[in-house]
């Protein structure tokens, strides 16, 4: 019988742990580097005890960039076989995470056939799960309430839950004093915002994080804390609801760690460019180094249907300047509830961020594979270069949509493909683009 309950518990004991043996060897580092980093909070590896078909992944220093994929049902919204199928879909393109969103009728139904087939470690926010599995109005609902939803998910088996417990009073004095544009724009954060104004209330996750962290504990389940008051636009970035907020995940985060639960924090939303790299350093800094998880950053607000690409472009900049953990964000956002195309662009969008951002950042052999796309190009090897994209599938489709006259060149270069003109140089032959008559 194994004498730790968390994998931190496990590694401040110096306990190697099955789970830190697989993401060692996926990672490509020496494991017992990965178990003093796990100790001291700087990687988390998500992994609740009754999530069996999980293939255990590490979040945090020197590791690759993870993303996740947001799924779930909706009032408006209630296909759960078509969120089925943006389950496979994400697995199919290799998202770690899948967070489960539901916020409509009784949603353990799916989320536990969500964690029965998952390899990708599972994500909730009981904040909104809580007035469809309590059946009760916002006003209604007592701290024991919350805790009994943030329990029943733990039992189920999700593996991490974003708990917006940084929203305390101190920091709702500095939003309602400074004033916003887009005031609160978390959906969790609103709720809670919303309860503690209307009861007079501390926020419960706040006032009773102990308890919390107790039933996290017992299921190794890593606490993503929420950023409730992160900013809903670029003008909101950087301000003093924002920090005011950091600094108390800040505390938060140590005394999560003091009971052996992993911590992740979440971070902003939309930003511009300019700040990202500066908000890395003072997250990782105020956080004592935790795994960091953001959301984009959007680094334009104007740019409804396209917002994949505002957020690559920001989540590619946060994770090359140590963001750990990247939220997709789809075409969709800010409009509707994604449809699986969005999905798909969302994950493709996102993959690259976080894949260029770990070249960026030098991680161990994250370069190979461009270098063999890099090999590939060079020896007009299409099938290799098709299954070493990211979506080979689309790749394949744009190549043969339009056929070509010259046999292995594409329609915009033909004979004149500078890769065949080289080789054919190199390898002394002759280059002649006009045929013989």
């Amino acid at each position: 019988m194994k004498n730790y309950k968390t994998q931190m518990e496990a590694a401040k004991k110096g306990i190697i742990t099955p789970e830190m043996e697989i993401v060692a060897k996926k990672e490509g580092i020496d494991v017992t580097k990965l178990m003093g980093l796990v100790a001291c909070g700087q990687v988390a590896i998500p992994v609740n005890v009754k999530h069996h078909s999980l293939s255990p992944e590490g979040i945090g220093t020197g590791l690759k960039t993870k993303i996740n994929v947001n799924l779930g049902v909706s009032g408006d919204c209630k296909d759960y076989a078509a969120e089925l199928e943006k389950v496979k879909l994400s697995l199919k393109f290799g998202a770690e995470a899948i967070m489960d969103l539901s916020n409509y009728g009784k949603t353990n139904t799916f989320r536990k056939q969500l964690i029965e087939l998952s390899p990708a470690m599972i994500g909730t926010v009981p904040m909104y799960d809580a007035i469809g599995y309590l059946e009760k109005d916002l006003l209604e609902i007592t701290p024991q309430d919350f805790m009994r939803v943030v329990r029943a998910h733990a039992e189920e088996g999700v593996d991490f839950m974003t708990i917006h417990a940084g929203i305390n009073k101190r920091a709702v004095e500095a939003f309602k004093r400074d004033g916003r544009r887009t005031n609160i724009v978390s959906r969790g954060g609103s709720l809670l915002f919303a309860w503690m104004e209307m009861t007079g209330n501390e926020n419960p996750f706040y006032e009773y994080y102990d308890d919390f962290l107790d039933i996290l504990r017992e299921y190794d389940v890593t606490i993503s804390l929420g950023d409730a008051l992160r900013p809903g636009c670029v003008d909101d970035s950087s301000d003093a609801s924002q920090l005011s907020e950091l600094i108390e995940l800040g505390h938060l985060t140590k005394r999560a760690w003091a009971k052996d639960v992993q911590v992740m924090v979440e971070g902003p939303g939309h930003m511009s460019i300019n700040e990202i790299a500066a908000n890395m350093v003072f997250q990782k800094k105020l956080c004592h180094n935790a795994p960091f998880y953001v959301l984009g950053p959007l680094v334009t607000d104007v740019a409804p249907g396209y917002d994949h690409i505002t957020a690559a472009i920001g989540g590619a900049i946060a994770a090359a300047s140590g963001a750990d953990f990247l939220c997709y964000v789809t075409p969709a956002e800010h409009l509707r509830l994604p449809d699986i195309n969005d999905v798909k662009e969302g994950i493709i969008a996102t993959k690259i961020a976080a894949h260029a951002a770990d070249i960026a950042k030098g991680i161990p052999n994250a370069r190979d594979w461009d270098n063999k796309m890099s090999d590939a190009r060079r020896n007009i090897d299409w099938d290799t270069m098709f299954e070493l994209a990211i979506d080979g599938e689309k790749a394949k489709a744009y190549y043969e949509s339009t056929p070509t006259e010259e046999e292995h060149s594409c329609s915009m270069c033909g004979k004149m493909c500078a890769m065949r003109t080289t080789n054919m140089i190199l390898e002394g032959k002759t280059v002649a683009f006009r045929s013989e008559h």
